[in-house]
C-alpha cells in the first residue's frame, strides 16, 4: 500500500512558474511507475506526464517544453516542475502511482491519453491557478 500526498500548489499569473511535490510513503521496493495528472473544472481527468522507474519521462503534447517531471529516489519524492504556465494548466493535480515489475511505452502512452486508468494509487490533489 502507497499513500501519495501533493504540496506546492497555489496561484500564479500566466507565465509564472511551480514545482509540485508528491511524497511517497509505505512499500519501498521500488516497483512502481509515477505520475502527475490534472482536472480542471468540468472536464475529465487527463494525464500531464509519467515517468517509469529508469528516469525515462513521457509527456501530454499541451505541456511538452513547460513541464518537467522528475524523481527523488531517496526521497520516495516525485516532481513537477512548471513554466511558462497559462490559464489552461488551472486544475486539480493529482499525484498517481502503478504497481508493477515493467511498464511499456505503450501502457506508459495509452495510460497518459486516458483518464488516470490503470495508475493504483492516487493522492487527494492540489490546486494550481493560473490567471491572465
Amino acid at each position: 500500500l502507497v499513500q501519495l500526498e501533493e504540496s506546492g500548489g497555489g496561484s500564479v499569473q500566466s507565465g509564472g512558474s511551480l514545482r509540485l511535490s508528491c511524497a511517497a510513503s509505505g512499500s519501498s521496493d521500488g516497483r512502481y511507475c509515477m505520475g502527475w495528472f490534472r482536472q480542471a473544472p468540468g472536464k475529465e481527468r487527463e494525464g500531464v506526464a509519467i515517468i517509469d522507474k529508469s528516469g525515462s519521462a513521457t509527456y501530454t503534447d499541451s505541456v511538452k517544453g513547460r513541464f518537467t517531471i522528475s524523481q527523488d529516489n531517496a526521497k520516495n519524492t516525485l516532481y513537477l516542475q512548471m513554466t511558462n504556465l497559462k490559464p489552461e494548466d488551472t486544475a486539480m493535480y493529482y499525484c498517481a502511482a502503478a504497481y508493477g515489475s515493467q511498464f511499456s511505452d505503450q501502457w506508459i502512452s495509452t495510460v497518459l491519453a486516458g483518464t488516470g486508468n490503470g495508475m493504483d494509487y492516487w493522492g487527494k490533489g492540489v490546486l494550481v491557478t493560473i490567471s491572465s
